[in-house]
C-alpha cells in the first residue's frame, strides 16, 4: 500500500493548461507556415513574372523535404536534450524564417527561406506531440485535440493568407505569423517550467513493451501508411485553393473568398479528428482505421468528376475523411513505442514519409499542368486503395494484450 502511495505521489500530472493550449497552437503554426506559399503562390508568381503559377511551385520543395529530413535530428535532440528546450527553437525559428521569406526578392531567395521554415517546422512533430502525449492517460483525446489545432492551422493560412495578400500583400501574409509564432515562444519560455531529465536519458521502466518482431512490423505499417497519408495531405492542402479556382471560375473569383470557402472545409474536416480522438481510446484502432481509409475513396472519385457546388460537398467529404486519418499516425506511436524512445521512433517515420511525400509538392504542379485536378483526385483515390492493403498488416490488440 505504501508502495502504491508512493507510486502516486512521483507520478507526473499533466502539463499545465497554457502549456497545453501553447502545444495545440505550435501545431496550428506548424501547418499554417506550411501552406503560406501555397494559398499565395499565384500572386508571388505574378510578381516574380511567372506565367504560370505551377512553374513556381517546385521552388517549395525543399520546404517539404527538409520538414522531413529535420525530423531526424529534432527526434533525437528531443529525447537526449529535452522537448522543451526544442520548442523554443521551434518557436523563434520559425518566426525568423518566415520574415527572411517575407523579403525575398527572387525565387530562389524565396526557395531558401521556404526550406528554412520547412527545417525548423520538422522539429513539431517528432517533439511537440511526444511531449503532449508523455503524461496524459487519454492519449487518443489529446491527439484528436492536437490534430484539430493543427488542421485549423491549415484552416488559418486558407483564411488568413488569402485576407492579407489580398489587402495588404504576400510579404505581410508571412511576416503577421513570424510575428505571431516569436511571440508564443516568448510566452513558452516563460509559461513551460524546466522539465527534468531528457525522456531518453531517464531511468523509468519502459511503459510500452512489444516483442521485437512485432514492433518492426508495427513501425514498417506506420511508416508506409504515413507515407501514403502525407502525400493525401499535400497533394491537397497544396493544390485546394487552385483547385476551387479552378473548379469556380465564373461563380467565384476574388482570393479572399475562395480563402473562406476553403477554410470552411477545412475547419469542418478538422472537427472530424476530434471524434476520432475518443474513438481511438475505446475502439481497436485497427478496424476504425480501416474504416476511415475506406470512406476516403469515393469521395476523392466524385471530387474528380464533380462541378460547380457538388466541388464544395465532394472535397469537404474527401478532406474529413482524409484529415480523419491523421490521428492514427500519432496514435500507433504512443501505442507500439515507449515515451523514451517516441521523438527519435517519430522523427525516423516522418523523415522517411515527409521526405517521400515531398514529391507531392514537386509533382502537384507538372500533373495538373499535363493532365487535370481530375487526375490528380483520382491518383488519390489509388493511394487509398494502397494505405487499406498495408493497414490490414497492423498489429491486433490481442498482441499488446498477451
Amino acid at each position: 500500500m505504501n508502495t502504491q502511495t508512493v507510486a502516486m505521489q512521483v507520478e507526473p500530472a499533466d502539463h499545465p493548461r497554457p502549456v497545453l493550449l501553447l502545444l495545440n497552437i505550435g501545431h496550428a503554426l506548424d501547418h499554417l507556415f506550411l501552406l503560406i506559399f501555397a494559398t499565395a503562390v499565384g500572386t508571388i508568381a505574378t510578381e516574380f513574372h511567372f506565367s504560370r503559377w505551377e512553374d513556381l511551385m517546385p521552388y517549395s520543395v525543399g520546404a517539404f523535404f527538409l520538414f522531413g529530413l529535420g525530423s531526424v535530428p529534432s527526434g533525437r535532440l528531443g529525447d537526449l536534450w529535452g522537448r522543451r528546450q526544442m520548442m523554443l527553437v521551434f518557436f523563434f525559428g520559425l518566426g525568423l524564417a518566415a520574415l527572411f521569406t517575407a523579403f525575398a526578392q527572387g525565387p530562389w531567395h524565396l526557395a531558401m527561406g521556404l526550406a528554412l521554415i520547412g527545417a525548423f517546422a520538422s522539429i513539431y512533430h517528432p517533439v511537440g506531440i511526444p511531449m503532449l502525449v508523455q503524461r496524459t492517460k487519454r492519449p487518443g483525446v489529446a491527439i484528436g485535440v492536437n490534430g484539430l489545432a493543427g488542421n485549423l492551422g491549415v484552416a488559418g493560412a486558407a483564411l488568413l493568407t488569402g485576407l492579407l495578400v489580398q489587402y495588404w500583400g504576400w510579404r505581410v501574409a508571412f511576416i503577421v505569423p513570424g510575428l505571431i509564432s516569436m511571440a508564443c515562444g516568448l510566452a513558452f519560455a516563460l509559461l513551460c517550467e524546466p522539465q527534468g531529465a531528457a525522456p531518453g536519458r531517464s531511468r523509468k521502466p519502459p511503459q510500452v513493451v512489444l516483442p521485437p518482431r512485432q514492433l518492426a512490423r508495427a513501425l514498417v505499417v506506420m511508416t508506409v501508411a504515413a507515407i501514403t497519408g502525407s502525400l493525401l495531405f499535400n497533394f491537397t492542402t497544396n493544390g485546394n485553393t487552385q483547385f476551387l479556382t479552378e473548379r469556380f471560375d465564373g461563380l467565384i473569383n476574388d482570393p479572399a473568398s475562395i480563402g473562406m470557402l476553403l477554410a470552411l472545409i477545412y475547419a469542418l474536416a478538422s472537427l472530424t479528428q476530434v471524434v476520432v480522438g475518443h474513438l481511438i481510446d475505446k475502439v481497436s484502432l485497427k478496424r476504425l482505421y480501416l474504416g476511415m481509409v475506406l470512406a476516403q475513396i469515393p469521395w476523392l472519385i466524385l471530387a474528380a468528376t464533380a462541378s460547380g457546388w457538388w466541388v464544395f460537398i465532394a472535397l469537404l467529404g474527401a478532406m474529413v475523411c482524409i484529415f480523419g486519418a491523421i490521428p492514427f499516425t500519432d496514435a500507433m506511436i504512443v501505442k507500439y513505442v515507449d515515451d523514451s524512445m517516441r521523438s527519435r521512433v517519430a522523427g525516423m517515420r516522418l523523415a522517411v514519409s515527409f521526405g517521400v511525400s515531398s514529391l507531392a509538392v514537386w509533382l502537384l504542379g507538372p500533373i495538373v499542368k499535363a493532365s487535370s485536378f481530375s487526375s490528380l483526385f483520382l491518383i488519390m483515390a489509388g493511394i487509398s486503395i494502397c494505405t487499406m492493403a498495408i493497414v490490414l498488416l497492423l498489429p491486433s490488440d490481442r498482441v499488446l494484450k498477451s
